[in-house]
């Protein structure tokens, strides 16, 4: 088996009391990359791309606040005092919770304001996986996440004494040498596969026919992802459902709850509805 050590400190810097760590430099690289792409995506879905900006704007801090708040109420008892509640840029943050509430503000928003919200669901789909894939980086780097041992082809191990991945050793395993899967990694792996899905049905398989449902194609396919490898991690707390954990009960409600939104978006597919323009169709092409 192949074990890397990673021996490298999760903190970057401090500047004004303000903690920078890896996790929070790359999620908001991710949530940068991800508003671009979505944006991209929507305005090839012949989306106005001044909503699709307004809508990403509206959902972030939806996305930070849902993050965070569900990860304080599945380690509530982890939590020192009521000021780690809000520690976000030391980690701790919980992807469902980023995905649910930085969908449920902007959904708001569009029925509010009467905006044809399921094509731009469907381009937030493109930047929302995106953005997660780019952030497990962080997790890697930090150690966030504990993992169970391995004895597959590919470990990992943490060194540094600043790092989560080193006491989650410690806690768990009991020992400082134990390799432990790179859980989050696989996450970010089956990320980009995910993207690379959507970009296959909405282009090639013609999936934009029915907006709303390639929104739906990036939930489940992330929920199936995320029920399985919830059974390699040890940090997520159990439910009162057999002994599934938190993102296991979250994932099996996505499931279900998007069965009758498949059904209502398929019904509502329209002949009027344009055929996605390629996606970097309006930059500026090279004159070499």
């Amino acid at each position: 088996m192949l074990v890397i050590e990673i021996p490298w400190d999760p903190n970057i810097f401090t500047i004004f009391g303000l903690l920078i760590t890896w996790h929070g430099f790359f999620t908001s690289v991710g949530l940068l990359l991800g508003v671009w792409l979505g944006v991209r995506v929507a305005t090839a879905l012949n989306c106005d791309p001044d909503e699709a900006y307004n809508l990403a704007l509206i959902g972030i801090p939806g996305g930070i606040i849902g993050a965070r708040t569900l990860y304080v109420i599945e380690n509530i008892e982890r939590m020192d005092s009521a000021w780690d509640w809000f520690a976000i840029t030391e980690g701790g943050i919980s992807i469902w919770g980023a995905v649910l509430g930085g969908v449920a503000l902007p959904t708001l928003f569009a029925l509010i304001k009467g905006i044809n919200l399921r094509p731009i669901l469907d381009a937030a789909g493109f930047g929302l996986i995106l953005g997660m894939g780019i952030g497990r980086v962080g997790d890697l780097i930090n150690g966030e996440h504990c993992s169970r041992m391995t004895d597959w082809l590919i470990g990992v191990t943490y060194t540094h004494p600043q790092s989560p991945g080193l006491r989650c050793a410690v806690l768990h395993h009991g020992s400082v040498d134990s390799p432990v899967h790179p859980a989050t990694t696989y996450e970010m792996l089956g990320d980009l596969g995910i993207l690379a899905l959507l970009f296959f049905a909405v282009w090639k398989l013609g999936l934009w026919k029915w907006p709303g449902l390639t929104f739906l194609l990036y939930l489940d396919s992330y929920a199936i992802m995320r029920f399985a490898l919830t059974y390699l991690r040890v940090d997520s707390s159990e439910t009162f459902l057999l002994d599934i954990r938190v993102p296991q009960l979250v994932s099996l409600l996505v499931l279900v709850g998007s069965v009758p939104l498949a059904i209502l978006f398929l019904r509502k597919s329209s002949s009027a509805i344009m055929p996605p323009q390629p996606l970097f169709a309006s930059w500026p092409r090279s004159k070499l």
